[in-house]
């Protein structure tokens, strides 16, 4: 690790003496730089999807476009609507960042401190990038897996709109309407959407529909103040409400039932952008808010209906600088201040109004990362971070990371080192289970691939080679029955278990992806192998597979757009086996899916 950050030093100062080249033109991503940057000079794998991409394949929630990307594993607790995770590259849930615009989703009231994709539809969105790999040098805690950032979009027109009205099968209704413009220095948008379906059951054998509705707002509005002087303000506000199963009375086993949730979601952004030094530098000041409140409700339970309530807040401030040191040389540098705070209660028919749990930390960070040019044909990222958490202290890390174009220009060979961690959370740190004097996860992930372009057939070919191992990973302990541990009894109080740094897990694969363009056809197919495996030296399951990560899966997708306007579209998807508990005694059954697609103007 050591070596790895004093490489990192010291390519960061040699960078902006490399020599200009030229870059070829492609895909423009800003997760994995913070700033636009071509997808050829980056030595990390990152997935694009396209505004065009999202309206062919007429999905509904991301979270469903998400699963048919390289690397990135997603589960469902029954219909839309339901808990959804997301994982990439076999890492937990909690270990993948979720951005919109680059402001934090990720909820700090939840246990792992996971965000819940369940409530994210495909509204207004101009692309979704995903990053695959750790990236917690610019991004910090929390992007040890890898990035989701929703990009969304600007106006291209003085004024312009969109009205959707879709519906189908399941009780399904779906209506939007989205309106922007821009004039004289002015430019806004702003988006409204409502959701309903009946569902199905999220019990196996259950018969009661568990349905969903969803509605959501958001808005960003942009003012030239003249000199390369902008305010940018951005908001967003969704309600998702979801029936739920649990364990009724009197057998109190997971079956149907009447319980329901609604999660709300609000996030706010003010932002001022200035250049300096005669526009080599650029800044950007950003303060921002996000809250998550969820509440849970029994209609059956006596005396309130109210079975558990969260809320978490995040409020950042943070600066970014921007310098362009030679016309190939970028350097990009920030400070942030993070405050978060969590609450929780667990109100029941013999306690109606519980002591409502409270706990707060802070997390102040600085980051610096350059990436340049080296040679004509060798482009270089280096990255360090340094984070001061209130609750565990210092934690400073690093990433290398370079793309070689051949001489041919249609080969590129990709690899990086990077450091990953993830700070523990508030539920984690202070809630009843919690344990104070918890570590922060780390990792340490490689990849190696390569990608070669058919220029005269438009087609690529690309495979990638990936390794992360991490330290020091939180779980959950249960405490076994007439337990005498000072952990499971803190201050003489018996508890059902506790959070521990005790895991050790090692995840590997490999990823295959073919893309093409035939006339008017478009052909993508992927496959990813990865083996999630146990190695915490004391667990009983050291070396089992991690509970829900398939070790294969494979997606294909073909779309044929006739000159007429008329598009058809097929979409395969294959889901290897996997296991449902961390003892692999519960098997998932592999399954496969298929749409088919059809549109006309």
């Amino acid at each position: 690790m050591k070596t790895l950050l004093s490489a990192a030093a010291a390519l960061i100062l040699i960078i902006p003496l490399a020599a200009w080249a030229e870059t070829p033109i492609s895909e423009i991503v800003i997760v994995a730089t913070r700033t636009p940057q071509s997808v050829d000079r980056l030595g990390q794998q990152v997935s694009v999807v396209t505004a065009a991409e999202l309206k062919s394949r007429q999905t509904v929630v991301i979270s469903d476009l998400l699963a048919t990307l390289p690397g990135v594993g997603v589960s469902r607790n029954g219909g839309i609507g339901g808990v959804t995770s997301v994982r990439i590259r076999g890492s937990e849930t909690d270990q993948t960042l979720v951005l919109v615009d680059g402001i934090k989703l990720n909820d700090p009231s939840s246990p792992g401190g996971a965000y819940n994709f369940a409530n994210l539809l495909t509204g207004p969105v101009a692309t979704i990038e995903v990053l695959r790999g750790a990236q917690s040098t610019l991004w910090g805690s929390q992007a040890i897996g890898g990035v989701v950032n929703i990009v969304t979009p600007k106006p291209t027109k003085d004024l312009e709109g969109v009205a959707t009205v879709e519906g189908g099968s399941f009780g399904q209704a779906e209506g939007r309407l989205s309106l922007a413009g821009r004039s004289k220095g002015l430019s806004w948008g702003l988006s409204g959407e409502s959701f309903a379906n009946t569902g199905v059951s999220a019990f196996r054998y259950g018969h009661e529909a568990d349905g969903y509705r969803h509605r959501g707002v958001s808005g960003r509005m942009s003012y030239d103040l003249g000199g390369d002087i902008a305010v940018d303000l951005r908001g967003l506000w969704s309600r998702g409400r979801v029936k739920i199963d649990g364990f009724p009375p009197p057998d109190y086993r997971f079956a149907d039932d009447s319980e329901f949730s609604l999660t709300d979601t609000k996030l706010g952004y003010l932002g001022l952008n200035f250049p300096l030094a005669d526009g080599l530098l650029k800044n950007r000041l950003g303060l921002s808010q996000t809250v998550t409140e969820t509440d849970s409700f029994d209609p059956t339970q006596a005396v309130t209906p109210l079975t558990y309530q969260t809320r978490g807040e995040t409020r950042r401030l943070e600066y970014q600088g921007v310098m362009d040191l030679i016309p190939n040389g970028q350097m990009t540098f920030g400070a942030e201040r993070e405050a978060s705070r969590a609450q929780t209660a667990a109100p029941s028919s013999y306690s109606p109004h519980p002591v409502t749990a409270m706990a707060h930390t802070g997390l102040t960070s600085l980051y610096l990362q350059a990436i340049g040019d080296m040679t004509p044909d060798l482009t270089l990222t280096t990255g360090l971070r340094h984070d001061r958490h209130d609750a565990f202290g210092n934690h400073t890390l690093g990433q290398v990371g370079l793309a070689w174009h051949l001489r041919d220009d249609a080969t590129i060979l990709r690899a990086s080192l990077v450091q990953g961690f993830k700070a523990p959370t508030l539920y984690q740190l202070y809630s009843t289970y919690g344990t104070p004097d918890l570590r922060p996860e780390s990792a340490d992930s490689a990849d190696l691939g390569v990608e070669h372009r058919f220029g005269a057939l438009h087609a690529t070919i690309s495979a990638t080679i990936f390794q992360r191992r991490t330290q020091d990973q939180i779980d959950f302990v249960s405490c076994p029955f007439q337990a005498t541990s000072v952990a499971c009894h803190p201050g003489g109080i018996s508890r059902y278990g506790y959070y521990d740094n005790i895991a050790r897990t090692r995840a590997q694969g490999l990823e295959l992806i073919v893309g093409a363009k035939i006339a008017d056809l478009t052909l993508n197919a992927n496959y990813t192998f990865v083996e999630a495996v146990n190695q915490a030296a004391t667990s009983p399951n050291r070396g089992k597979i991690l509970a829900r990560r398939p070790r294969q899966q494979a997606n294909f997708n073909a779309d044929y757009g006739a000159k007429s306007g008329l598009t058809l579209g097929l979409g395969l998807r294959y889901v290897g086996e996997s296991f449902d508990d961390a003892a692999n005694t519960y098997r998932l059954k592999a399954y496969a899916l298929a749409d088919l697609r059809v549109a006309y103007p």
